[in-house]
């Protein structure tokens, strides 16, 4: 089953890839058109590893990066973000219930959001759709001291976003998103693991909120 999961990655990470080339071509195209925007973005994380046996977004970080946006219609755009965002598991000692151990996981990705919004009204926005992420960096300690030689992290995986955002004015927004992984994070099954969607593993969710600025 494991060797069909990595097949079925690879096959799904084609097929987005081929999907991120065919949009910035339409958005290349667009540019005449004048149907284009752009922006930067900026917040902060909180976030859970589901199947790390512990529970609670209680690992924090930071998110940033940018995006172009493609109009559709005066209501509708297809976003295509370039963002930086930490992920991740933290626990903390308990010596009221003699519980001295502490655990820390810490990933940095990269990650290629492919978003649909859609405007209700004059302030609201809903998003959703895939982000394809890559793994940048990573940490994972029991106790301050760090694991060597554990289970190996995935390189890339594949998520989906939901999400909504307050427009402020013309240019500035505030926005609230989930960012929840579809595979497991690790290439091997540990202790404690859960099942989600299609198989066994440990998987990253995320609360972001967000400012964001229109250039």
């Amino acid at each position: 089953m494991y060797n069909n999961l990595l097949k079925m990655n690879k096959i799904i990470s084609f097929g987005f890839k081929t999907f991120l080339i065919l949009v910035s071509v339409q958005l290349a195209n667009s540019v005449h058109a004048q149907k284009f925007e752009g922006g930067v973005m900026a917040g902060l994380c909180a976030s859970q590893v589901a199947g790390d046996t512990y529970s609670g977004y209680n690992k924090a970080g930071i998110f940033a990066g940018g995006y172009v946006s493609l109009n559709t219609n005066d209501r509708t755009a297809l976003r295509l973000e370039l963002d930086y965002i930490q992920k991740g598991s933290h626990k903390n000692s308990n010596p009221d219930i003699e519980d001295y151990d502490t655990y820390d996981m810490r990933l940095g990705y990269v990650e290629m959001p492919l978003l649909l919004r859609k405007r209700y009204g004059q302030k609201i926005v809903a998003e959703g759709g895939p982000a394809m992420s890559f793994l940048i960096h990573s940490y994972e300690a029991i106790n301050k001291a760090e694991i060597i030689g554990g289970v190996p992290f995935k390189k890339q995986n594949l998520s989906i976003i939901a999400g909504v955002s307050y427009l402020l004015n013309d240019r500035i927004s505030v926005g609230m998103r989930t960012d929840n992984s579809l595979f497991s994070i690790r290439d091997k099954r540990v202790t404690g693991d859960i099942w989600r969607f299609w198989g066994y593993g440990q998987f990253n969710d995320v609360l972001v909120l967000n400012l964001s600025y229109k250039l």
